[in-house]
């Protein structure tokens, strides 16, 4: 289906399974769930690395990293700040929102997780941001490119910064530049990737962001103490690690498949279990502000992004 990915219709799989027929069987598979939202995740997040390559910042040079990175930041600090101070969503929902809204979609919300310790239908929701807004992106962008809006402020090579700098799903990104040409496509994919690629220098800051700042009489902690505090999110190091080995050894385009489709499968069984384990329960408890707070940060994706690219173009 273009532009749901296998993660996103994994979870759908596992939300219609796990609110059905799954209670009654779930005693034997509960630990086999809980090994593929665990370990599984882990596991996946690392070998995304194969999906990139450092050569690929070359190709698009300093004004794709630096939007990436404006956008990145812009973006989670505005989530946080109108989630919790305005709209009063809980903050892990929040967390998780802001990371699939900057980063790279459902594969940061879902690596997002373990350093948030988040419940189930809190990730389920903000994968359901990512869906909504993302593939309203990815069809509004080539609209607007072809209705002549965009053209006035952004070159083709600039729109294609555009757009991986601010659509949510690597899936997503490729529909929207490709609309428009190959050649815009190409330069949407590798800027998205170069967002991806942020993804493990995230994840650090944000353990080290939710780490306790208080000791245990309420004095204040250094900040050696609190980084001896920092769950460190190991598996964004190998992460890391993978994307290096790609980028310098060797491989057959044969095994660069076979890994991308072997992620691919890890990732979408930790998506259905995900599924599995969240109850439309909770989510209708959550009610519609998660979602006001996608649509608000959709439309600064758009709006603020915009802004930004703009700025960038006229360096």
């Amino acid at each position: 289906i273009s532009g749901l990915s296998s993660l996103t219709l994994a979870i759908l799989l596992g939300m219609v399974l796990g609110n059905t027929v799954y209670s009654r069987i779930a005693g034997p598979l509960n630990e086999g769930v809980s090994f593929s939202k665990g370990q599984i995740l882990r596991l996946a997040i690392m070998f995304y690395g194969f999906n990139l390559a450092l050569t690929q910042v070359a190709s698009v040079g300093m004004p794709a990293v630096l939007a990436d990175a404006l956008v990145l930041t812009s973006t989670f600090l505005l989530t946080y700040w109108i989630g919790i101070k305005l709209l009063k969503v809980d903050k892990q929902t929040t967390l998780l929102i802001g990371s699939g809204a900057s980063i790279c979609g459902a594969a940061a919300v879902i690596a997002a997780e373990p350093v948030v310790k988040a419940e189930a239908h809190k990730v389920t929701i903000a994968v359901a941001t990512v869906v909504v807004f993302g593939t309203i992106a990815m069809l509004l962008y080539p609209f607007l490119y072809h209705l002549g809006w965009l053209q006035v402020w952004l070159s083709p090579q600039d729109y294609g910064v555009y757009t991986g700098s601010t659509i949510h799903e690597v899936a997503q990104v490729v529909v929207a530049g490709n609309a428009v040409s190959t050649e815009v496509g190409d330069t949407a994919v590798v800027t998205k990737m170069i967002r991806v690629m942020m993804l493990a220098p995230f994840l650090l800051i944000l353990s080290f962001a939710l780490t306790k700042s208080g000791g245990t009489n309420g004095e204040k902690l250094s900040i050696m103490s609190r980084l001896k505090l920092v769950k460190v999110p190991w598996f964004a190091f190998i992460f890391i690690l993978v994307v290096l080995l790609h980028t310098w050894l060797p491989m057959s385009a044969n095994f660069e498949t076979l890994m991308i489709g072997f992620d691919d499968l890890l990732l979408t069984m930790a998506m259905f279990a995900l599924g599995l384990t969240t109850h439309l329960g909770a989510i209708k408890q959550a009610g519609v502000k998660p979602l006001i707070l996608g649509a608000i940060m959709f439309s600064w994706l758009i709006v603020g992004g915009g802004l930004i690219n703009i700025g960038i173009s006229f360096i």
